[in-house]
């Protein structure tokens, strides 16, 4: 038996693994509702539902989130996972945190002298996140492929593309398409995407 096991990004949930369903219409599609917000929180809670879910199963099939896809990356490396699919991965998140840095006008200095610091567009910058994401780098291996959006504001092509070729993984750009992918458009390019690799 094959186990679909979908992990969504920032703000979403588990119920959105439903949209998958019909594409692996002979396997369970499971979403996780983590509660993690670090890596370091991610490691101990998706290993616990991994290590659940894949009982009694022939093969587990990932399909992860923005977010999801990173935490997942940083937790679930070592597990016996035959696919990945990843949307909008974030796979630097030390650029993307000096990113949001640059945004708030805040220093390297300042961060590390206050620990935490809120911005205004509702993330807040944290220390300990920087120093953790710079000493525990991406290890990768598992067979991926990743769909981007050609105006991801979070990640930028070449970033997506140096990680894609680091890991090998198959890179497909949607045209017009950010980093949330939600309306039916690009949904459908989604749907698509799966499909075309699942008959490969």
């Amino acid at each position: 038996m094959k186990r679909i096991i979908y992990i969504h990004g920032k703000g979403g949930n588990a119920q959105e693994a439903e949209q998958y369903q019909s594409l692996f219409a002979e396997s369970e599609v499971i979403g996780f509702d983590y509660k993690a917000e670090t890596p370091w929180e991610a490691k101990e809670e998706f290993s616990r539902f991994y290590e659940e879910q894949s009982k009694n199963c022939d093969s587990v099939v990932l399909i992860a989130n923005s977010i999801g896809a990173f935490f997942a990356m940083h937790a679930l490396a070592d597990k016996n996972i035959s696919k990945a699919y990843f949307i909008s991965p974030i796979v630097d998140m030390e650029t993307l945190i000096s990113d949001m840095m640059r945004w708030a006008n805040v220093t390297e200095d300042q961060l590390k002298q206050e620990k935490e610091i809120p911005t205004s567009f509702g993330e807040t910058l944290s220390w300990e996140y920087l120093c953790y994401v710079r000493e525990h780098p991406i290890t990768w291996k598992i067979p991926t492929d990743i769909l981007y959006g050609e105006n991801d504001h979070l990640t930028s092509r070449e970033t997506i593309s140096a990680f894609a070729h680091q890991i090998g993984a198959k890179l497909t750009t949607a045209k017009q398409a950010e980093h949330w992918f939600h309306t039916q458009e690009q949904m459908d390019i989604l749907d698509n995407w799966i499909q075309t690799a699942e008959n490969a």
